[in-house]
């Protein structure tokens, strides 16, 4: 038998879920845009004979992000392990466009 309690407790779950759902999208989409322009400036990069990676700027990407998370009040080692983990697809691509010479 439910009970009330139960039957809000199974709303407030379907509730977070499509939050969740929501965050997910948003979250993978934001992802796709932001490839979009490291794309191009891995093509720039590339027609430019600039080397792939940036350690100066990827530091300053890293402290901001860190900071971002605080604010947030999301853990900071892990904000700071994604955007490493990105930062590393995004050298990836750059690198390959160097390859291909554009």
């Amino acid at each position: 038998m439910t009970t009330d309690v139960t039957a809000r407790a199974a709303e407030l779950l379907q509730e977070h879920r499509a939050s969740i759902d929501r965050l997910d999208a948003i979250l993978v989409y934001t992802l796709g845009e932001r490839f979009k322009h490291t794309q191009a400036v891995g093509k720039l990069k590339a027609e430019h004979d600039l080397p792939p990676s940036d350690p100066a700027r990827e530091a300053t990407q890293i402290a901001r992000l860190e900071d971002l998370a605080r604010r947030a009040d999301l853990d900071p080692e892990f904000a700071k392990a994604f955007l490493n983990f990105i930062i590393q697809e995004v050298i990836q691509h750059h690198e390959k466009h160097q390859e291909s010479g554009a």
